[in-house]
C-alpha cells in the first residue's frame, strides 16, 4: 500500500470524506431527532398531567434521556469531525490506515459526554425545556390553568 501514487492517494481521501460526511450526517439527524421528539413527548406529559405536580415530574424522564443521549450523538459528530481534519491533513502524504474510521484517538480532544451536555447549543435548547418544567411545577397547579390555552 506504500506505493500509491498521489492521485490514488487523493482518490482514497475523497472517499473516505465522503463517508465521514455521511456519519456527521446521520448524527446531525438523528440530534434533529432527538430533539423533536424531546418536545413531543414533554408537551404531552404536561397537557395530560393537568398541571398536577407528580405527574410533571414524569416530563423530567424524557428531558434528561433524550438530552443525554442528543450530547451522546453531538459528542460522536464532534469526534469525526477530528478524523476528517486529521485525515485531511495527513491523507496527502501517507496511506496509512486506508479507509479507518478510528475515533479513539481524538477522545482527549473532545469533551466527555456530560460535558456536551453543557456546551452552549444543548444548554439553551434542554435548559429552557428544563426551566419551564421547573416553573410549572413550583407554580403550575396554584397559579395556572393549563386549560385555559387549549
Amino acid at each position: 500500500m506504500e506505493n500509491l501514487s498521489t492521485e490514488e492517494l487523493r482518490k482514497i481521501l475523497i472517499e473516505e470524506l465522503k463517508i465521514i460526511q455521511d456519519i456527521i450526517k446521520r448524527m446531525a439527524s438523528n440530534s434533529f431527532l432527538i430533539k423533536g421528539w424531546t418536545i413531543t413527548l414533554i408537551v404531552a406529559a404536561i397537557l395530560f398531567s393537568e398541571g398536577s405536580k407528580d405527574q410533571i415530574i414524569i416530563a423530567w424522564i424524557p428531558l434528561l434521556l433524550f438530552w443525554y443521549l442528543d450530547s451522546y450523538f453531538l459528542r460522536q459528530e464532534r469526534l469525526y469531525r477530528k478524523l476528517y481534519v486529521n485525515l485531511v491533513s495527513k491523507r496527502q502524504k501517507s496511506s496509512e490506515n486506508l479507509f479507518s474510521l478510528d475515533i479513539k484517538s481524538f477522545e482527549s480532544e473532545v469533551g466527555s459526554v456530560l460535558k456536551t451536555m453543557i456546551s452552549k447549543t444543548l444548554l439553551i435548547f434542554y435548559g429552557l425545556l428544563a426551566l419551564v418544567l421547573f416553573i410549572l411545577y413550583f407554580f403550575g397547579k396554584n397559579n395556572f390553568d393549563l386549560k385555559q390555552f387549549g
